[in-house]
């Protein structure tokens, strides 16, 4: 392993070590309350796994489309074990991503395919977490109580959502951008991988896979929307679910401004999948939104152990069914070609 992979997972095990001690205390609050979990009634818990397989299968849709599969079973598999890994691995966006790259392509993917398509609806399901504030908008605006802090995470979640449908608008209209971007990537890409053949016309491929994309999508683009949305809002029904399981009853406007902050600071890179900060995000604004401390800190935990806990033996399965069904290679599942995964259409 050469020296620079070397400090880099170093730094991130140090980063992550550092963000794990400093959310220890919320972390130990919000477990500490697991006994309490006795006094939720099972068939809250089935109705909260119920939300977020739901809320699972709508990112399977998602990514399906992007990558134009015909097949459901490497979309499904690759990303419950791409999920499952960067949910215990430092770096685990970035981690999760490669992994399921990977995986993809060893279904039949092609390599062009799965990246645009990921990136694609990666962004596309980013985007519609940032727009969730709107849908509080008509609380705010008529008036009703609403922490101030809470006001800025919603803020904030617009300023960026606008400036990502800026860059997606550009990269949409004009090829420039996506040239600069892949000219970047490809060079920062031979200078990592020095002792690899170097590779080149990364920008044209870039260019061709976004209007097979939106040739895709243009078709199709309700479905793609349909289901970005519904991964987020049955992911909120899960924390309602959850709270409503603990005899609170929030506003459901602010308990969404609440969910909006923590799934924010979940994106943070500091800690495998968000851990600690979402529970210490959580925790917190559901206090601003006039939820009880005792009862936000046992709804949390109830709905971490389904969103965040239960999806990780979950991967294992998959990546075991997806290693029988197109083995190391993809020679069981169909080696190369875009016909043993995914079509041009």
């Amino acid at each position: 392993m050469a020296p620079v992979t070397i400090a880099r997972h170093g730094l991130l095990l140090v980063v992550t070590g550092v963000s794990l001690y400093l959310l220890a205390p919320a972390l130990l609050e919000v477990f500490g309350a697991f006994d309490q979990l006795d006094d939720i009634n099972p068939l809250w818990f089935v109705g909260m796994i119920a939300l977020q397989v739901g809320s699972y299968a709508c990112m399977w849709a998602v990514q399906r489309l992007a990558i134009r599969a015909r097949s459901w079973s490497p979309v499904i598999t690759s990303q419950l074990a791409s999920n499952a890994f960067g949910r215990v691995v430092p770096g685990g966006v970035a981690a999760a991503g490669a992994m399921q790259y990977a995986m993809l392509v060893r279904a039949g993917v092609p390599g062009a395919a799965a990246a645009s398509g990921m990136t694609a609806s990666s962004l596309l399901v980013f985007g519609t977490l940032l727009a969730l504030p709107l849908l509080a908008v008509p609380a705010i605006v008529t008036g009703a109580a609403v922490d101030p802090e809470l006001v800025h995470a919603a803020i904030a979640g617009a300023i960026v959502f606008v400036a990502m449908f800026g860059l997606g608008a550009a990269c949409i209209v004009w090829d420039r951008p996506l040239e600069l971007v892949g000219h970047a990537a490809q060079s920062v890409r031979n200078r990592i991988l020095r002792r690899r053949a170097p590779i080149s016309g990364l920008p044209a491929r870039l260019i061709r896979e976004r209007d097979v994309v939106l040739e895709v999508l243009g078709r199709q683009w309700w479905e793609a929307l349909l289901g970005a949305a519904g991964r987020w809002v049955l992911d909120y029904l899960t924390l309602l679910a959850a709270l409503y399981a603990v005899g609170a009853q929030p506003r459901a406007s602010l308990v969404l401004l609440a969910f909006f902050a923590a799934q924010l600071l979940g994106t943070l890179p500091l800690t495998p999948g968000g851990l600690g900060f979402v529970e210490a995000g959580l925790t917190g604004t559901l206090a601003l939104a006039g939820v009880g401390a005792a009862a936000s800190v046992v709804a949390t935990l109830a709905y971490r152990l389904v969103s965040y806990w239960l999806p990780i033996p979950a991967g294992g399965v998959a990546a075991i069914l997806h290693r029988r069904h197109y083995g190391v290679n993809g020679s069981n599942g169909g080696g190369g070609g875009r016909n043993a995964g995914a079509t041009t259409e």
